[in-house]
């Protein structure tokens, strides 16, 4: 009990000191602790949305979109293999979640399942007989119906479609955190909420509209020449060819009405291979620069070079945003989106552009806004919960346990609570309201480990042991009891983190921490106090 290793004196002492120095800046505001020396620890503890007010968004991933995308890939990866096998077909389309199709000469079933098999698909036949290994697609089979009358089926399996979703709503959740990063809003909170929907809460956001606009567009970019051997009045009229698509434009027409384009589906480069998109100014008036990877502007370039002349369409979620002739080879992997952009709209295409494309659109199940004036609200109540629980703990073990142990005790409280706020700055956690529920309940943890340290103590003292021997036998003993409860409550604790959402997960960061700092209180910290002051008094009676 008496030999306390300077070694362990000495790492005591300095994480105590490590926690007053980590949770010294949460003292200042955040303008006052940037203008500190780099030295200095500068991270605070983050007040969530229901402290500091903001945005709270509820999004949907549209799953139909993903598998009409999906179908519409299939049927392209159809019509070519076919085409390029010289294999007629007729009534290629798709029915459901499927691609059917009919060979307009039945005897040329086996070419085409030939032809087929490399899309990397599942095919069986009517019987159910599997024909060919599954592939890479994620659960894509090619069933063949009333083989007799040469009717082909290319469905989407049940695996597929949830491999392909779950996919959706996982690229979605990086995207959506990515584009609230780059608009440099501090510790927003992005998570996913059952299958396919994202929670978005933006802590400090006065404005939530410019969040939805931002997280609303899909933002899918696509380069395709414009087919000019197909005037748009034909394109209306329904005599489209199989390879283009009829898009509006951005641009007002004559007619007050947005302008048309018959573009080709084949798509010369996409928004995947941006590697950077900047709003700037051209002749004054605000355009979006961007640049290409190695590969995208390889391929950008040898497209310009072979259609030189040829309109070149810049679409952005299924709209021309403008058409440029393209003059000369554009080999340097670079270019300019020109449109009637303001300077706030070219920055947001920028942003949007570098965080990369949604792979389906998103839809705003639930909003929510939340003042600052709340926000201000809770923080008070918040604090004066934990002031009064405070006083209330440090009065009780003051005349529970005397002025020397339930000094100590109270001690031990204090520090518990510093290196709790310490270790929140130092992880940059944030605060919620359920969290500040968490750390009043830490001060009842932390006080309820030393009452079974001196309650054992004072047993001990009753038996009629020496004060020196009561001492060690009560912190020896209570260590296991200490040790079992605190350790089912963190795994409580992990449980709530791992499977909570939202204002759980708070709570349980903070209960987490809490315990681990009054575990550390418990066993070295108030060890260490009552060792030192038994040294110093050598009283012949413990008062306690």
């Amino acid at each position: 009990m008496l030999n306390q290793s300077p070694w362990k004196v000495t790492l005591v002492l300095l994480v105590c000191l490590a926690g007053l120095i980590f949770s010294f800046p949460n003292l200042f505001s955040r303008d006052t602790v940037d203008g500190w020396p780099g030295f200095m620890p500068k991270n605070q503890i983050n007040l969530g949305l229901d402290l500091q007010g903001g945005a709270y968004l509820l999004l949907e991933v549209d799953s139909q979109a993903v598998v009409r995308e999906r179908l519409e890939e299939l049927t392209n990866e159809v019509r070519v293999a076919l085409r390029g096998a010289g294999i007629g077909y007729q009534g290629l389309g798709t029915t459901g979640n499927a691609v059917t199709l009919t060979l307009t000469d039945p005897s040329q079933r086996d070419a085409a399942m030939a032809a087929l098999t490399p899309l990397n698909v599942a095919t069986t036949s009517g019987s159910g007989m599997s024909m060919f290994a599954p592939g890479t697609l994620g659960g894509m089979e090619l069933d063949i119906r009333e083989p007799a009358e040469g009717r082909i089926t290319l469905a989407l399996s049940e695996a597929g479609l949830s491999s392909r979703i779950s996919a959706a709503v996982t690229q979605s959740l990086e995207i959506v955190r990515r584009r609230i990063d780059e608009l440099g809003t501090r510790e927003a909170s992005v998570q996913r909420q059952g299958e396919n929907r994202i929670v978005v809460q933006v802590p400090g956001e006065s404005s939530p509209e410019s969040i939805k606009r931002l997280l609303g567009q899909t933002a899918k970019l696509t380069f395709h020449f414009v087919d000019l051997d197909t005037p748009v009045s034909e394109a209306r009229a329904g005599r489209l060819p199989p390879g283009s698509m009829l898009l509006d434009s951005n641009e007002p027409g004559v007619d007050g009405q947005p302008m048309q384009y018959v573009v080709k589906r084949q798509v010369v480069v996409g928004g995947e291979s941006l590697v950077d998109a900047q709003p700037t100014l051209q002749t004054n008036e605000p355009v979006v620069s961007f640049r290409f990877d190695s590969a995208g502007g390889r391929k950008f370039g040898q497209a310009t070079q072979q259609n030189v002349g040829q309109l070149l369409a810049i679409v952005l979620d299924n709209k021309v945003i403008s058409a440029p002739r393209v003059n000369e080879p554009i080999l340097g992997g670079s270019g300019i989106i020109s449109g009637s952009f303001s300077f706030q709209s070219a920055t947001e295409l920028a942003v949007l552009l570098r965080a990369g494309a949604l792979p389906a659109p998103l839809e705003v199940i639930e909003e929510r806004s939340v003042g600052p004036e709340l926000g201000a609200d809770s923080i008070r109540s918040g604090i004066l919960a934990t002031i009064v629980a405070g006083i209330a703990v440090f009065a009780f073990m003051m005349v529970y346990y005397g002025p020397v142990f339930g000094l100590i005790a109270n001690l031990a409280l204090v520090v518990n609570l510093v290196l709790v706020f310490a270790t929140m700055s130092f992880l940059g956690a944030t605060l919620t309201l359920p969290g500040i529920a968490g750390i009043v309940l830490v001060i009842g943890q932390a006080v309820d480990s030393n009452v079974l340290i001196y309650e054992r103590i004072h047993e001990e003292v009753k038996n009629g042991r020496s004060p020196i021997s009561a001492l060690d036998v009560g912190f020896t003993e209570a260590m296991r009891t200490i040790v079992d409860s605190n350790v089912t409550s963190f795994i409580a604790g992990i449980a709530l983190f791992i499977f909570g959402t939202g204002p759980v997960k708070g709570f349980a960061v903070t209960h987490c921490i809490g315990i681990i700092t009054t575990m550390f209180t418990a066993v070295t910290f108030t060890r260490m106090v009552v060792a030192y002051w038994y040294i110093w008094r050598r009283p012949k009676v413990l008062p306690i």
